[in-house]
């Protein structure tokens, strides 16, 4: 890391296949090589290897408690303090954590990106700048079947079942309101280049974009 800058952490949230993870991975590739790293929050879910598959397809994975946010936190705390870390994995197909984990190393920029990014107070508090990526519900409704379908290996029935038992009334209770908390709210996603350049000027050149 680069002793000249403490690291500073970027929280991009918004709703499923609002495009946040298009604006972090812009957002990182944009950076100079070395000087920035992401984060998912979903790698953060707890597993239950000792719950059944159909029980474990059954939780409800679109609320704060179904992910390991103490962790995060203290994973955040050791990147700022200018300690690697040891980021866990998963597997949504089977809805355990790998055996492998994800090292990350302290730089520059650390973006954590996460539907409830920005419903946990307690990582909240911890993102230098909160980026809130507001998209259509349809559009993030087409985007989330396409990537269940093509990614994690599901069946237009269990997404549709999914998505009215747990995405859609989630949203409605800890995403869309925390919306509140953004310093920064970006419209359409990846789709909109101009508020990443901004973004990633200000990053770059030491502004405060906030």
């Amino acid at each position: 890391m680069n002793g000249k800058h403490r690291p500073r952490v970027i929280g991009i949230a918004g709703g499923t296949g609002a495009g946040k993870t298009t604006v972090a991975k812009a957002i990182v590739k944009r950076m100079p090589a070395g000087q920035a790293a992401l984060i998912q929050h979903d790698w953060y879910y707890k597993g239950h290897p000792n719950m059944p598959l159909e029980k474990r397809a059954a939780l409800n994975y679109d609320e704060p408690g179904a992910l390991e946010n103490t962790l995060l936190a203290e994973h955040i705390r050791m990147l700022k303090s200018g300690q690697g870390v040891e980021c866990p994995q998963y597997d949504f197909q089977v809805h355990l954590r790998k055996n492998e984990t994800m090292h990350v190393e302290p730089c520059r920029i650390i973006v954590i990106e996460g539907i409830l990014a920005f419903s946990v107070p307690l990582l909240r508090d911890l993102f230098d700048l909160r980026i809130f990526v507001d998209t259509a519900d349809d559009i993030r409704l087409i985007r989330r079947i396409k990537r269940d379908l093509k990614k994690r290996g599901r069946d237009i029935d269990s997404i549709q079942h999914q998505y009215y038992e747990t995405v859609r009334p989630m949203h409605r209770t800890y995403v869309e309101p925390a919306k509140d908390h953004a310093h920064i709210i970006i419209p359409e996603g990846g789709e909109n280049k101009h508020a990443i350049d901004l973004i990633v000027d200000a990053l770059l050149y030491g502004l405060s974009p906030a």
